[in-house]
């Protein structure tokens, strides 16, 4: 049986005291089903930023609470499924981003979906490529909006947070409450403009305590690499962060010798932005998991 939150269970900030909007027992099919990161007000090429309600933006759906989850544990998270919307909206905005200093107009533009395309401006079909936004679980303490990313995960807006991948957390309070929500049907690395193609959809998930306690998360699981994320206030920081979470996990958990690691990290490890344009600067370092194997470990 699969159970189903719908997108008017919302919160806009991850916190110890939300109210979960359901409970779940580890390893339960659960799917969300989210708003665009505007809560659906733009809906025409007419509706402009400035008329926006900033108090309904970046909305997550949930908080699901799952059974059995206490602070410290590791959490992960199977990206089953990630489905979007029929259309997607996209903003420029004077003074944000990082072309804000030379953007003076504000524009909307609808992407509508079509055969697994989307549709630029009656001119460009871009493949989808779905991914989610904001994805996380609540810190122990404190509330950090849901724009803001951080080591709970939030607005990291990171690609690889995609259909058949796996994400990491570590619980900062029992139950977890988790979330998520700003899905986009397609996003360059970067999110050079603030948004990527906006829009709703569903995550179908199953969350579970696996037993890699001091895994640095967030952390993330594909087929064919994993990688860590990191978050900071600048570009330099937070890739600072990322590389050495990941020596961290080569050398801690994989059992390689420091120097070794470092040189396989420079030889085959790719650090990638995620988003340059949040009050928090995210980047991640992917690593591939067949060297992995080579030495025995596998997730």
């Amino acid at each position: 049986m699969t159970t189903k939150v719908t997108r008017d269970r919302l919160f806009f900030a991850f916190e110890p005291m939300l109210i979960p909007a359901i409970h779940v027992a580890q390893g339960e099919d659960v799917v969300l089903e989210t708003h665009d990161c505007f809560e659906g007000q733009i809906q025409t090429p007419f509706d402009l930023i400035d008329k926006l309600d900033w108090n309904h933006v970046n909305p997550a759906t949930g908080p699901v609470y799952i059974e059995g989850t206490k602070p410290g544990d590791i959490l992960r998270v199977d990206l089953l499924e990630v489905k979007i919307g029929q259309q997607s909206s996209m903003v420029t905005i004077p003074g944000e981003g990082v072309l804000g200093d030379v953007i003076t107009k504000m524009e909307t533009t609808i992407l509508k979906l079509e055969n697994d395309h989307l549709v630029f401006k009656d001119k460009i079909r871009i493949p989808k490529k779905p991914m989610i936004g904001v994805i996380g679980v609540a810190p122990s303490s404190g509330s950090v909006p849901n724009g803001t990313p951080g080591p709970h995960g939030g607005n990291m807006d990171c690609t690889l947070m995609c259909e058949g991948n796996s994400v990491y957390f570590t619980v900062g309070v029992e139950g977890a409450l988790f979330g998520a929500g700003d899905f986009h049907a397609a996003m360059g690395d970067g999110e050079i403009v603030v948004c990527g193609a906006e829009t709703s959809g569903e995550l179908h998930f199953q969350a579970q305590v696996v037993e890699m306690k001091g895994l640095p998360t967030p952390f993330v699981e594909s087929p064919e690499l994993i990688a860590t994320i990191y978050s900071a206030f600048t570009i330099d920081e937070a890739s600072n962060g990322a590389v050495h979470r990941m020596a961290q996990f080569l050398t801690e958990f994989v059992k390689i010798p420091l120097n070794d690691a470092g040189m396989l990290m420079s030889l085959v490890g790719q650090l990638k932005f995620c988003q340059v344009v949040d009050p928090l600067k995210t980047v991640r370092f992917e690593f591939p998991k067949w060297i992995l194997a080579e030495y025995g470990f596998s997730l």
